[in-house]
């Protein structure tokens, strides 16, 4: 299996320079050059394997035992997954008689990022080891993992990297935008080789800055910048193992004829990527469902088939009760936009006004849309495929260049006929958040109650608005559970305010969070401004290589 730039251009990457690399020079991210197949009788052959058991079996159709052995492969699982609190690692909990909640939030950090940050964390780990075998002082490879975060990519990022060889972490997250426990999670973390930079702006803001690091052709040369974001291709291939678990463990309980659907909350478009990853390789599945708050540029791609970071209303987009699909919703209780058109909702993780891996779908909407008259170059001999593959590359660049200096795209109606084939997308109010979290908390169904995080509960109230509207009977929801409710204090007791039996430290407040928000911190303060946070990473680069970093930090960082 070779990796390829979504933009074209470029060498086949083995896994390992994929994982290493991070963002292809071109801006690019990398997807697999060709979809792996399923084995034969799959169905059966997988259905009672454990978690780690199944993806020993997915991740090996994308990584060569030549690159890392089943032997190796299966201890750096079996070493990822052994932080997690529950045995199934992701279980599903029924909420209703047609849904289930997909609980991804059993990890050190009580976030889905978990899954995949701590088999990656143990990658990077595990190829680094390999590189150095041998080598002392300066002949070591070294890596300087750089990103942002809206809230739980940083701590899930920190928690997979803390203390490891070679490997130090600078995290971005918007200052006083993420909630008080993911900000603490993340900055009071004492390992000498984890920095955390508060930015002032948006995440938006935070992305840019990490893009451009890696656009820097010296300074990524010198300092070997990894990428922990979803732009990591590693962070999909783990995401795509809880959609076959899930689909395993719920099968056994449905009527004949019955079939699932996946219902995914989501902001920067990677954990509903596994999901259509875990589609075309074959796993049988109702059409995916992007639910978005009010920063809602999926759901409007879906309804217009324009990519645009500020919402325009045209002749012939979609009207429902009344009211145009694409006009702007208040995120915040008072419907104020914070910098960079970017709407403060409940659920701050999906704050995001550009979702990077919606990239990774526009080149297969591209190869299957826009593709049809590539005429194949010298030495592209492959029927047609290495042509068509050339073309959408260059399709893809053409539309993010066009993202870039417009602010907006409009892709060919094939490559959103494709979109709509596979996915459908709805958005949340804040007001429906809040109403969704207070309806599961007082559900008087045999099922009992549930309390769910803002994100969570963005989910839920799309997943249900579906159902009504477009699911035949035989349809049942799986609804991705992304974060413990605990970790969203305000926006859970605000919505539970009027319900006497709710008490927020009794009910789900975790013993792991006691005492979290008063511990030191320890975070520098930073413009949005990729210069800034350059020198910031030479500065504490140098202190760490010539030793004035220690295993844990005492005295925080001199700035």
């Amino acid at each position: 299996m070779k990796y390829i730039s979504t933009r074209g251009g470029g060498d086949l990457l083995s896994f390992e320079d994929t994982v290493l690399t991070g963002l292809a020079p071109n801006g690019g991210l990398y997807i697999p050059s060709t979809m792996p197949t399923l084995p034969e009788n799959w169905q059966n052959n997988w259905a009672k394997l454990s978690f780690t058991d199944l993806a020993l079996e997915l991740y090996s159709l994308f990584i060569s035992p030549d690159e890392i052995p089943r032997e190796d492969l299966k201890s750096l699982i079996d070493k990822s997954y052994s932080t997690f609190r529950h045995p199934e690692i992701a279980p599903i909990h029924q909420v209703k008689e047609k849904q289930w909640i997909l609980e991804l939030f059993h990890g050190p950090t009580f976030a889905f990022k978990d899954v995949a940050l701590q088999f990656l964390g143990n990658l990077f780990e595990y190829f680094l080891q390999r590189k150095n075998e041998g080598k002392i002082g300066e002949e070591r490879d070294r890596l300087t993992v750089v990103g942002a975060t809206s809230g739980d990519t940083g701590s899930a990022a920190i928690y997979g990297l803390r203390s490891k060889k070679d490997i130090s972490i600078f995290i971005l997250h918007p200052k006083g935008r993420v909630s008080p426990i993911q900000e603490a999670q993340m900055t009071t973390v004492p390992d000498a080789n984890v920095f955390n930079l508060a930015v002032e702006g948006t995440f938006d803001d935070c992305q840019d800055i990490v893009k451009a690091l890696f656009s820097d052709t010296a300074f990524n040369k010198k300092y070997h910048v990894g990428a922990i974001n979803s732009i990591n291709w590693a962070r999909i291939l783990a995401q795509i193992v809880y959609y076959f678990s899930s689909y395993f463990k719920l099968r056994p309980q449905l009527p004949q004829g019955s079939t699932i659907q996946f219902a995914v909350p989501t902001g920067n478009f990677g954990d509903v990527l596994a999901g259509y990853y875990a589609k075309r390789l074959g796993l049988p599945m109702e059409k995916l469902v992007v639910a978005t708050n009010s920063n809602d540029i999926l759901t409007r791609f879906w309804k217009t088939g324009r990519y645009e970071k500020s919402a325009t209303v045209e002749e012939g987009d979609e009207v429902e009760d009344g009211n145009v699909q694409t006009a702007p919703v208040g995120g915040s209780t008072d419907g104020a936009q914070s910098g960079g058109g970017v709407a403060e909702t409940l659920s701050p993780a999906m704050d995001i006004l550009v979702s990077s891996n919606f990239e990774r779908l526009l080149f297969y909407l591209a190869l299957e849309g826009t593709t049809a008259g590539a005429v194949a170059k010298e030495g592209e001999a492959d029927g047609g495929r290495a042509a068509k593959v050339r073309l959408a590359g260059e399709n893809v660049k053409s539309w993010m260049d066009k993202l870039k200096t417009d602010g907006r795209v409009v892709i060919p109606k094939s490559s959103v006929d494709a979109a709509r084939r596979d996915i459908i997308a709805e958005r949340a109010t804040d007001a429906q958040t809040s109403e969704t979290i207070k309806q599961y908390f007082t559900s008087k169904s045999q099922f009992g109650s549930y309390v769910a995080d803002p994100h969570t509960a963005v989910g839920l109230s799309v997943a249900n608005r579906v159902a009504a509207k477009l699911n035949a009977p035989s349809v049942v929801q799986i609804v991705l559970s992304t974060a413990h409710p605990a970790k969203f204090n305000a926006a859970v007791s605000d919505a539970l305010s009027s319900e006497p039996s709710f008490d927020f430290q009794r009910d789900i407040m975790p013993k792991e969070f006691d005492g979290l928000i008063e511990k030191e911190r320890r975070v520098i303060d930073v413009k949005g401004d990729s210069e800034e946070v350059k020198k910031v990473v030479i500065r504490e680069v140098a202190k760490l290589e010539g030793g004035a970093g220690s295993k844990v930090r005492e005295n925080g960082l001199s700035l």
